[in-house]
């Protein structure tokens, strides 16, 4: 297994980064978009939804291109297209141009995504994944903290239009460090050249579909993470037009609740040096389902006013610092074969369902913030509960992960 460097992981934590850089900096233009382009909130809010979608289809593609091609070809193009989406973005003169463009940024932007995740279960074994994952946080934990902040900061000083110009000039800067940072980790024996990638592609996903183990882990992570972005897509809307903050101090507040996640998932990377994934994920469904009910209550009581709801959801975000690397690392754990298809379903899946929740979200919306709280709740619960009925089993009784191996699970009883 390969040593785990910061250059590395700086690398493959900035091509993550894509995703929720292209998100967070654009948030507090939301009302400067409405009244720019002459349109409607729920219109803007659709360009997030539209970013989602391009996200949840284009890692579905990736995935089997970079199982056949080698990690770094598909990569290249996806960084490409990225770049080039963002300038269109950049000059689009009305909101419908926007959402097709947002949604070819996101085609080209997962790439990264993907990629590196299939890089890590290239690199490194199980809990040497989780620690990287948890260090990739680190990373990509800079997006929410610093992006809301500077996207703010150009809105003040220069337009709109600038935020979309330094995410083009971002991807560039991320295809130079691919370029020349990193080496191709798909040995050529070790990729599939059949003849018909589709149908290829088609079996390898129904395969994943169908395997117990991954499907736990992928399945309880991405309905976890879907908590976080109805609250990313939602929170705009609750704290600037609710209860009435500034865009700064939006900026502010979001930066702060990064970094509790940034913070949760390097504590994460300590403990993993004691305890396995599964130790540490079987308690942390419980604190994700218990403060998302918190939430819920304080939302439908109105007690605590704004740091009633925002500090609930500053625990909730934290939460996923660790079940975010453990999760994965235990979908991905047992797919060698088929890294690059197993990463591409595991953000297909995350994504599809944010896409989901957030559209709940709004088709509920009620002018408070209960359908947010609702949604969260909604995520932590069946988190919980889907740990319970999918992957416990298996670490008790089949023996199917790393945590069994060599431990009692005395902490699991």
């Amino acid at each position: 297994m390969q040593k785990i460097s910061w250059r590395l992981v700086s690398i493959l934590g900035a091509l993550t980064a894509f995703g929720s850089l292209s998100v967070d900096m654009y948030l507090p233009s939301f009302p400067t978009l409405e009244r720019e382009l002459h349109t409607t909130s729920s219109a803007v809010q659709f360009s997030l939804a539209a970013f989602f979608i391009g996200m949840a289809l284009g890692q579905a593609i990736y995935g089997p291109l970079a199982d056949r091609y080698g990690r770094k070809r598909p990569l290249y193009v996806g960084i490409v297209l990225y770049v080039f989406a963002s300038l269109g973005c950049a000059a689009a003169q009305n909101i419908e141009t926007l959402i097709a463009l947002r949604f070819v940024q996101a085609i080209g932007g997962c790439a990264g995504i993907v990629i590196a995740r299939a890089m890590v279960r290239d690199l490194f074994d199980q809990r040497d994944s989780a620690k990287v994952i948890s260090m990739l946080v680190l990373v990509l934990g800079a997006a929410p903290i610093l992006a809301p902040t500077a996207g703010g900061y150009m809105l003040q000083h220069f337009s709109w239009r600038a935020i979309f110009l330094f995410l083009a000039l971002f991807g560039v800067a991320c295809f130079i460090a691919a370029v020349f940072g990193l080496d191709e980790t798909l040995p050529a024996a070790a990729r599939h050249t059949h003849d018909q990638p589709l149908r290829t592609a088609v079996r390898v996903y129904g395969q994943l579909l169908a395997d117990r183990r991954y499907n736990g882990y992928a399945i309880a992570g991405a309905v976890a993470q879907a908590g976080l972005f109805a609250y990313i897509s939602n929170s705009p809307f609750v704290f600037i037009k609710l209860y009435g903050v500034s865009e700064q101090t939006f900026g502010v507040m979001f930066g702060a609740t990064a970094f509790g996640l940034i913070a949760a998932s390097q504590i994460n990377h300590r403990l993993l040096a004691r305890w396995k994934p599964d130790e540490i994920l079987h308690w942390i469904v419980v604190v994700l389902a218990s403060v998302g009910v918190l939430l819920l209550l304080m939302a439908l009581t109105g007690w605590g006013g704004m740091l009633g709801i925002w500090l609930p959801l500053v625990v909730y975000v934290a939460g996923l610092g660790f079940s975010f690397p453990n999760t994965i690392a235990g979908a991905m754990a047992h797919q060698a074969e088929r890294a690059g298809s197993a990463s591409a379903l595991l953000g297909t899946l995350q994504f599809a369902l944010a896409t989901l929740v957030g559209s709940l979200v709004s088709a509920f919306h009620n002018h408070s913030a209960v359908p947010l709280a609702a949604a969260v709740a909604s995520c932590g619960c069946l988190a919980l509960l889907l740990h319970r009925l999918m992957i416990l089993p298996l670490v008790r009784e089949l023996g199917m992960t790393e945590s069994v191996e060599d431990s009692d699970l005395q902490i699991l009883d």
